[in-house]
């Protein structure tokens, strides 16, 4: 036993974890996706605003900010010139989450009730601090933070957030009060470090997104809404991440740099959350888990016209239904089998080792080839022909299990050896054949074709179209 947890479970363990230390060691340097990640993950990437960088410790008045959620891949609090369209709630400025660092993402932090302007040499610094009624101005547009109770565009039930107002004056709707999670009253609010949340002053809602991908009206960002329900979820709790500020003192951010379980784990995260998210792309085609098993629909690679180098991934017919026939023949082998043991059956030496072999090993097949399998009926994110690999290949290793199995029942049942071995051999012979003589057919669809579709009588694979749905 202690062999096997060593072998199979503690070194495969180590290998992954080590593969991804070197990839993080390698893969050192700031890219377009840093926004997926955390503030601290982004501290120790070469080339990031973050990294080896010093920023104003404490949140004051009239500093540029950048307001990022904490959940994993919802991004930085967003806004551009575009107006929400007619019929999503209010006509006025949308506002979003976005994955990528932009200008579009800074905000002014401005007392509730003055437009005077923080930076003016003659005031004094004054320190945003926990439970303050701030007001958030959108640098790029002049337009405030604002909420109503407006329905938001995706979610129900939710308020709508947008941008509001002319070079800064606005309404009541524009105010928000800052909390600091787990903090007290009039404690000032730490950069990067502090977790906070927005209260919506005249609706008593909370900032947050949903992680919902906006139509193209919204350019495909992430919805931001305010929510009634005043839970603290990850979704409505952010962070200060970029602080500009120049009368205020620099610190240093090299506290910040996470260990490497912590990045481990949250690149994982983020990588979940990623494929969770995805979404087809206009004329995509896409599958079901049903259509895999019986080879329903394949997957068009390249081309579409008669004239062009087409490619299409479709699994090999002969391969896959005999894959699925053997699936249910080894379930009901299976059960009689097992029955039959149960029961108390007594079995030939030679057949009760082949059915230990059948029901042991195929079981440990089968298991694999669910596994693999049925999770994906649980998913919502968009999914393709080739998730289906991993499971075909325990099912087609089942299939040899079962056929090697059945062959050699076969060959017992006779007297003769000669004939046994003859059954035996011919058997394997005709399913290796049987499956090499499908890919020889099918093989253009891997390599690739021209000339006609296969609609067309006249095309070389209109023979081969065994189903409807093949396209």
């Amino acid at each position: 036993l202690t062999a096997r947890v060593l072998c199979l479970i503690v070194l495969p363990l180590t290998l992954y974890t080590a593969t991804y230390a070197v990839h993080f060691m390698v893969l050192n340097k700031s890219g377009p996706g840093d926004g997926f990640f955390s503030s601290a993950f982004q501290a120790r990437l070469s080339g990031n605003n973050l990294h080896n960088a010093s920023i104003p410790e404490h949140l004051a008045y009239g500093s540029v900010i950048t307001v990022k959620n904490l959940r994993m891949a919802i991004g930085y609090l967003h806004s551009h010139r575009h107006l929400y369209p007619e019929g999503i709630g209010a006509r006025q400025q949308q506002v979003t989450t976005y994955l990528h660092k932009d200008y579009n993402n800074l905000w002014i932090i401005k007392k509730h009730n003055t437009n005077a302007d923080p930076l003016d040499p003659s005031f004094p610094v004054e320190f945003v601090r926990h439970g303050d009624i701030i007001r958030l101005e959108h640098k790029e547009t002049s337009r405030n933070l604002h909420s109503h109770y407006h329905e938001a565009p995706l979610t129900r039930k939710h308020y709508q957030v947008t941008g509001y107002g002319i070079n800064g004056t606005g309404d009541s709707n524009d105010f928000w009060r800052i909390e600091v999670v787990n903090r007290k009253f009039g404690n000032r609010i730490k950069v990067l470090r502090s977790r906070i949340r927005l209260i919506h002053l005249v609706t008593g809602c909370v900032l947050g997104s949903s992680g919902k991908v906006l139509p193209k009206w919204g350019w495909e960002q992430l919805e931001v809404t305010c929510t009634p329900y005043l839970k603290e979820t990850l979704n409505s709790i952010w962070n200060v991440e970029d602080h500009i500020n120049p009368k205020l003192p620099n610190i240093s951010l090299d506290v910040l740099q996470p260990t490497f379980p912590e990045i481990l784990l949250e690149s994982h995260m983020v990588m979940i959350r990623g494929n969770n998210g995805l979404k087809p792309k206009d004329n995509e085609f896409t599958s079901k888990p049903w259509h895999w098993p019986i080879n329903y629909q394949g997957l068009r690679f390249s081309g579409i016209n008669d004239t062009d180098f087409r490619v299409y991934l479709l699994g090999n017919p002969v391969v896959w239904w005999l894959n699925l026939l053997s699936i249910v023949l080894y379930i009901l082998l299976g059960s009689i089998i097992a029955v039959a043991v149960q029961r108390g059956a007594h079995l030939p030496a030679e057949v009760e080792g082949l059915s230990q072999v059948l029901l042991q090993g195929g079981g440990q097949l089968l298991l694999g080839w669910m596994l693999h399998y049925f999770p994906f009926f649980l998913m919502g994110r968009i999914l393709y022909f080739h998730h289906y690999f991993p499971a075909m290949l325990f099912s087609s290793m089942l299939t040899g299990i079962l056929w090697d199995t059945i062959l050699q029942l076969c060959a017992w049942s006779l007297a003769s050896p000669f004939l046994a071995r003859g059954m035996y051999a011919a058997g394997l012979l005709s399913l290796l054949l049987g499956t090499a003589y499908s890919f020889y057919l099918f093989h253009p669809l891997a390599y690739g074709m021209v000339g006609p579709l296969a609609q067309d009588p006249r095309s070389p694979m209109a023979g081969l179209r065994w189903l409807e749905s093949w396209d």
